[in-house]
């Protein structure tokens, strides 16, 4: 019995929510992230750039080790100690964007409007200064993809601020993306001395794939256990492309169509049946055009 006497609602509620699974390749760029924010301090701090297809679980890493690293108030000093923080990189490489975010991230209590009327070198100059007293360690750039949205000049120059802001807090740089950011970083030679690189490549067939496999469904709220054969799995891999975002959709999905079945088991023969939601969508786009033809 694994439902701990919770309601169907509670745990379908469990289902839907954020879960993190502490599997063997998250748990190692969790471990060289946490050996980089408790690195001492230099003027050319180390970093570490985390690529890899979209879905493959890097933002759930960096939000992971965000939690861990949270804000902490010092009643002692009167102060927030914020050794992590965790941004989205804009939609194109704006400095003035890039600047504001960071101040709004951090409540900045400035208003909106006089902010916005300042210049860059004005909001480098706050955005420092208030990292500063917060004790930085380390920034986090998730989406970093982003600047590939601008010209090579504005991506030179938004590289130029994330390696300036590195030096002048002796903070930690750790980017997320796609595995086509890899070339606009290695854009910055100085930038890329620092990052090292880690790729998170597709699930494959393996051992490390099948443990994950069991090690996510042994955390569904079921009542009973889901024993699936090696075929299973295979179809699971076919379905989802190896992308963890679409094994956990699977996965949800499955459950929850367990609970509400009775069935509280996910079986081979759901696995067999199920259509991933990607290509329900397309299924269903094809219907109303051939209806609309």
């Amino acid at each position: 019995m694994r439902t701990d006497g919770t309601g169907v609602d509670g745990r379908i509620a469990l289902i839907q929510s954020d879960i993190w699974i502490g599997f063997p390749r998250a748990e190692q760029v969790l471990a060289r992230l946490q050996s980089l924010i408790e690195a001492p301090r230099q003027t050319r701090m180390p970093g570490l750039l985390v690529h890899g297809a979209s879905g493959i679980g890097k933002t759930m890493i960096a939000r992971n080790l965000s939690r861990r690293y949270a804000p902490e108030y010092d009643s002692e000093l009167g102060i927030t100690r914020t050794p992590l923080l965790l941004l989205q990189a804009p939609p194109a490489p704006d400095e003035r964007r890039f600047y504001l975010h960071i101040l709004a991230a951090v409540g900045a209590p400035a208003a909106a409007l006089s902010l916005r009327a300042q210049s860059v070198a004005s909001l480098e100059v706050r955005v420092v200064s208030l990292l500063r007293d917060l004790g930085l360690r380390m920034i986090m750039i998730d989406e970093v993809h982003n600047l590939l949205a601008g010209t090579h000049r504005e991506q030179r120059r938004f590289l130029n601020v994330l390696r300036y802001l590195s030096n002048e807090l002796e903070a930690s740089l750790a980017c997320f993306g796609v595995s086509e950011a890899v070339d606009a970083i290695r854009g910055d030679v100085q930038l890329a001395r620092r990052l090292d690189e880690h790729h998170l490549p597709n699930w494959r067939d393996d051992a490390e794939f099948s443990d994950m496999i069991q090690t996510l469904i042994a955390a569904m709220p079921l009542e009973k256990k889901s024993n699936l054969k090696v075929k299973s799995l295979k179809q699971i891999l076919a379905q989802t492309g190896g992308v963890t975002s679409r094994i956990f959709a699977l996965v949800k999905d499955l459950s929850i169509d367990a609970i509400h079945s009775g069935e509280e088991c996910i079986t081979d023969d759901a696995i067999a049946k199920w259509t991933p939601v990607w290509s329900r969508h397309a299924t269903h786009q094809r219907r109303l055009e051939r209806a609309g033809g």
